[in-house]
């Protein structure tokens, strides 16, 4: 990773210290300014804003159907299906409150058939892909219940109108219709309880500026759309400007945030032959650059394609809904055709075909369609109140198997803004004194270096005088008067290219660790030195304990140099840490990880992390990161607290054995039903009725809902 996009030595610190933060001196580069950053601080009543119109595939297990279309699919097909409760017999049994009337069982024949085709359309389409793509799962199971129900109930309604009015033919259109409601009320549930996936690519977009001054050949300037910017065009971008496009610098100097690249908050000075990168900002000089890249060749199309690329790969992950309903589709299939042929040779075709429709009925019980969204919904609601925000189901389900997370540095194990971190000073002056001195010099900028020299201040409470006469030293500094004197801060680029003594040791020893170091002159006389750098979080290491606790190999993954990265490695427990990283970097340690047979858990909140946060198992974004971390992951934490990734883990656990429990009581049960329902102890005089196989799904629903809501975070 070249210096550019992120400093690679302890010189490359020194000359950040200061140098250049005055040529980036805007708003803008506050931590937490929208423009520069592109943040969206994600409180809970922000979750309206995102993009609602794309469904995660996990979401609702691969099929992509708006949730607002279960809803109104629910409550119409609730209408239609009322009617049929009232007028057709339950399982072959007249319930308390039903009736009938001359043409009545013509209306159940229209409502049914109405409900087959509007209610179960999501189903049917389901279960044609899940065929198409040959993993039969839920949606055939669904599917295939539903058909049955119907196909068979339509024979009975000919035989006992058209063929043999005696027979009393039993139909099933008051389980068609009762599967269908409760089918769909059990999607709509998870829908509502799961958000929506945003447009990475939208967010991208957002990134960009609509237009780009381009320099003509008469050395114009022309405003020209960013759709229009072409390979070769020279543009200039002038101070506080995002950056149009990827490019190489031809003149003029400034620093650059590039945080969403590397995910460190500091500026990287470009000067003639840098690399510019589209969607960076600009600091307070001016820039000319020849474009090297636009559209999809540039920057952050490649970051959108990876992301992409990595959520397309990992949507093929199957969930333990789909696994259990795979396995009771060929079971339910296999003895249903048994059966049917078993009682065509031992006794009719009625018969067998009244055991392979029993059969096939039961395999879907209702029970089954509501284990995973019940619980999801109770566990997402219990997310939420512990600041979590839960995108994608199926890493609730995937937490139980996590055993390395791989957390991004800036804003996940440290603060993301620079503290002092240490000062040192010379007989001619105490440690009050030089943080107040340079306190004095950086009153009115708004460089992060400059605002964590003010807070230690401000922390410190001392008296800081005024400066006047404040001049930028590009490159190297700031220079003031105070008091009469002449007081500058600088780098120690500066102190070299005069000559002015140091402690050379000392300052080896500060950069070393990471920090940036800034040195206070007062008539070119060294007072001392002060040190900053990104503090970690205070319940950082406490949070890195805990994971070793679980089993779990905790990972830091960064952008900043070796020195800086091994530093707060140390400060958090000398955990293994992988620096100097770009974005598809990042991507490819999940991947590696991945492909040792680990689950990798990916913890970030930038640009940078968006690819790895939507390739690992899970994906987690630190609620106050960026738009494109947040739409790329899995789980967003709301309040920022990495704590509660300790949280998630454990509710994860907890909500893979409540959906366990939920299968085994919406779908064990047929392990007996099953066999009997196809007459397996007939010869004993043991056969389950459509009516008992009805009385044994409702029981199941019930116990279903109830465990659900026993769940609980501890």
């Amino acid at each position: 990773m070249s210096s550019e996009h992120g400093a690679t030595s302890s010189e490359t610190h020194d000359q950040m210290a200061h140098g250049e933060h005055e040529a980036m001196d805007h708003a803008h580069m506050e931590h937490g300014d929208h423009e520069a950053m592109d943040h969206a601080h994600m409180a809970h009543s922000d979750h309206e804003a995102m993009d609602h119109a794309h469904m995660a595939h996990g979401a609702m297990s691969g099929h992509a159907m708006h949730h607002g279309n279960f809803k109104r699919k629910f409550w119409v097909s609730l209408v239609a299906a009322i009617p049929v409760f009232v007028l057709s017999p339950f399982m072959g049994l007249s319930l308390p409150f039903q009736f009938t009337f001359p043409g009545s069982d013509w209306l159940v024949l229209v409502l049914a058939t109405f409900l087959f085709g509007y209610g179960g359309q999501p189903f049917l389409s389901g279960a044609r892909d899940e065929l198409k793509a040959k993993v039969p799962a839920m949606m055939t199971l669904i599917a295939m219940g539903i058909s049955v129900a119907y196909a068979y109930s339509l024979y009975a309604f000919v035989m006992n109108h058209f063929v043999a009015p005696h027979a009393h033919v039993m139909d099933f259109f008051w389980e068609l219709a009762s599967l269908i409601v409760i089918m769909l009320l059990g999607h709509w549930i998870e829908m509502n309880a799961v958000m929506n996936a945003g447009n990475v690519l939208e967010k991208m977009a957002a990134l960009l500026p609509g237009e780009a001054h381009v320099q003509q050949a008469d050395g114009s300037v022309q405003d020209v759309p960013l759709a229009e910017l072409a390979a070769g065009a020279t543009v200039v971008i002038r101070a506080g400007e995002k950056v149009p496009a990827d490019g190489r610098v031809l003149s003029g100097t400034s620093a650059v945030n590039e945080a969403l690249v590397t995910g460190e908050a500091k500026a990287v000075t470009k000067t003639t032959d840098a690399t510019v990168i589209g969607g960076s900002v600009n600091g307070d000089g001016t820039l000319v650059v020849r474009v090297t890249g636009t559209g999809e060749s540039g920057y952050l199309a490649q970051v959108a394609k990876l992301v992409a690329s990595a959520q397309q790969e990992k949507s093929k992950a199957e969930g333990l809904a789909d696994r259990v309903s795979r396995a009771l589709f060929y079971a339910a299939l296999a003895v249903g055709l048994v059966a049917f042929v078993v009682w065509w040779l031992i006794a009719d075709t009625a018969t067998a075909l009244q055991r392979l429709v029993t059969v096939l009925v039961i395999a879907c019980p209702h029970a089954l369609g509501l284990a995973i969204p019940l619980v999801v919904a109770r566990s997402t609601s219990l997310a939420a109140s512990h600041g979590l925000l839960v995108r994608d189901r199926q890493a609730l389900e995937a937490a139980g198997t996590i055993d390395t997370v791989l957390m991004d540095k800036t804003g996940t194990l440290t603060q993301g803004v620079f503290a002092v971190n240490a000062i040192q000073h010379t007989a001619a002056a105490d440690e009050d004194t030089v943080l107040a001195l340079a306190a004095a010099l950086e009153a009115g900028s708004s460089h992060p270096l400059a605002a964590g020299i003010r807070s230690a201040a401000e922390a410190a409470k001392l008296t800081v005088p005024t400066a006047s006469a404040i001049q930028t030293l590009q490159g190297v500094g700031v220079r003031g008067d105070i008091d009469g004197t002449t007081v500058a801060l600088v780098t120690a680029r500066y102190l070299d290219e005069h000559d002015v003594a140091y402690d050379q040791t000392g300052y080896q020893q500060l950069a070393a660790a990471g920090n940036s170091v800034s040195f206070l002159l007062r008539d070119q006389q060294v007072l001392g030195a002060i040190a900053q750098g990104d503090a970690i979080r205070p319940e950082a290491p406490a949070l890195i304990q805990a994971l070793r606790a679980l089993g779990i190999t905790p990972v830091m993954l960064t952008g900043d140099n070796t020195p800086a990265a091994q530093a707060i490695a140390h400060q958090l427990g000398d955990i293994e840490v992988r620096a100097e990283l770009r974005p598809e970097d990042k991507a490819a340690i999940v991947a590696e990880t991945q492909a040792a047979g680990h689950h990798a858990m990916m913890v970030g909140d930038g640009i940078n992390d968006a690819p790895a946060l939507a390739r690992a198992t899970i994906g987690m974004a630190i609620g106050a990161g960026t738009d494109v971390a947040i739409d790329a992951a899995d789980v967003v934490l709301v309040k920022s607290d990495p704590q509660d990734i300790l949280a998630f883990l454990r509710l994860g656990r907890a909500t893979t054995r409540k959906m366990v429990q939920n299968l085994w009581w919406g779908a064990g049960y047929n392990l007996l039903a099953l066999p009997l329902a196809a007459g397996v102890l007939a010869g004993i005089g043991v056969i389950l009725s459509p009516a008992v196989g009805a009385v044994l799904m409702s029981a199941s629903t019930v116990i279903v809902a109830i465990n659900a809501m026993g769940l609980k975070l501890k």
